[in-house]
């Protein structure tokens, strides 16, 4: 098999990129080891454990792609209002979409639904080639070009691979790229509960001594008492909390949250995941690229992982457009460093900032706790300054890539 790129990893980063280079006039296959299969949805199905908050720029590009459609169609719930505390102290602060007279701040979705309906704007273009269980076995480079050699013995060469294949990146191992990683020493538990009152479109977020803990809204059939949560913990905690039944589950996640929205009256199947920051020297070399996770992760603090991601993929397919209307080769190094100029400074500006609040947050001394406190109070008190991070959320900043731009 031969194509002019090849996207390694059909989730949601990868899925919006092949939509996005549609019409480029490069031959795309989508690889995956997955099945690719999409199941008929069900809406009275049971929340799937891991969500995103997609900021209204990430809603832009699945717009732009197609893809949103099918989203809105399954199971989406738009928030309006962040409220966020500090459970050691005083300090609070609430951003509404109303300040800077949006709609929303964004939308809570669940992955599974991002990624099927993208599958399913893929297949109704028919321009792009899927091939599912399908495992890298070697990536090697070849002249001008890669050779893949997929477990089952078939060969795929392409001038351009992209690595879209998450945060244990198999073509990142295989090329080589190099990265920086450190534990968080955490832990997030992740599952769907609902809540004895409604959430009012409304995440919640509290940093407690062992780390934040998030309640993000979720709606089905028009009950808004669901909310998706995200508790951050130390690792022995972690342990803890998982080995706890249901109702001493609930009990413990209902003091964590100070009861902000009542009684916990029902938990779904927990889910415990190691945390971990990564990212990658480098996003590029001759004929690769790294998108999303395969090129950095970070702390889910504030669920931007997928959004940075989407935003790899829109300014990564605007880059390609752009040489192929010069006439350059979209393999050639030089091309390819223009989306690592781009987005590497924005991706490791996120990451300092993240790391920067979950320090400052886990911090014990009394002159850090105040400071903490004293941020949140100052920031409350200047609707200038929230609008400002508002916006930022939002993604109305200058500098994004065509597909998100508003």
């Amino acid at each position: 098999m031969q194509a002019d790129l090849v996207i390694v990893g059909a989730g949601m980063v990868g899925s919006t990129l092949a939509l996005a280079l549609a019409g480029s006039g490069l031959s795309i296959l989508v690889v995956d080891a997955g099945a690719l299969e999409v199941p008929a949805f069900e809406a009275a199905a049971p929340f799937e454990p891991r969500v995103s908050a997609l900021s209204m720029a990430s809603q832009r590009i699945l717009e732009r792609v197609g893809a949103w459609p099918g989203i809105v169609s399954r199971r989406a719930c738009r928030y309006t209002d962040m409220r966020v505390w500090d459970g050691s102290g005083t300090g609070q602060i609430h951003f509404s979409a109303a300040s800077v007279h949006a709609e929303a701040l964004g939308h809570i979705v669940e992955n599974r639904v991002v990624q099927d309906a993208l599958l399913d704007a893929l297949r109704a273009g028919g321009e792009i080639e899927l091939l599912g269980n399908a495992s890298l076995q070697t990536l090697e480079r070849d002249g001008t070009g890669w050779q893949i050699e997929l477990a089952d013995g078939r060969r795929i060469r392409s001038e351009l691979v992209v690595a879209a294949d998450g945060a244990q990146s198999t073509v990142r191992r295989l090329a080589g790229c190099e990265t920086r990683e450190w534990d968080y020493l955490h832990h997030a538990i992740v599952t769907s509960v609902r809540c004895a009152e409604p959430h009012l479109r409304t995440a919640w977020q509290r940093f407690t001594d062992d780390g934040p803990l998030a309640f993000l809204p979720l709606e089905r059939a028009g009950d808004q008492h669901w909310c998706s949560i995200v508790w951050s913990c130390t690792e022995p905690e972690a342990r803890r909390l998982m080995a706890l039944d249901d109702e001493a589950f609930r009990a413990a996640l209902g003091r964590a949250f100070e009861y902000r929205l009542g009684e916990i009256q029902s938990v779904d199947p927990r889910l415990c995941i190691p945390l971990r920051q990564r990212h990658a020297k480098r996003y590029v070399q001759p004929g690769l690229a790294l998108v999303g996770d395969a090129a950095h992760v970070i702390h889910p603090l504030a669920g931007q992982g997928v959004n940075l991601g989407l935003l790899d993929a829109a300014t990564l397919a605007e880059v390609l457009h752009a040489a192929l209307t010069r006439g350059e080769r979209p393999g050639e190094l030089r091309v390819l460093s223009r989306y690592e100029r781009r987005r590497m400074p924005h991706n490791l500006a996120m990451m300092a900032a993240m790391e920067g609040f979950e320090r400052l947050f886990q911090a014990d001394p009394l002159p850090l706790r105040w400071l903490r406190n004293a941020g949140l109070k100052g920031v409350e008190a200047l609707p200038e300054l929230k609008s400002m991070f508002v916006r930022q959320a939002l993604g109305l900043t200058s500098d994004l890539p065509e597909l998100a731009r508003a």
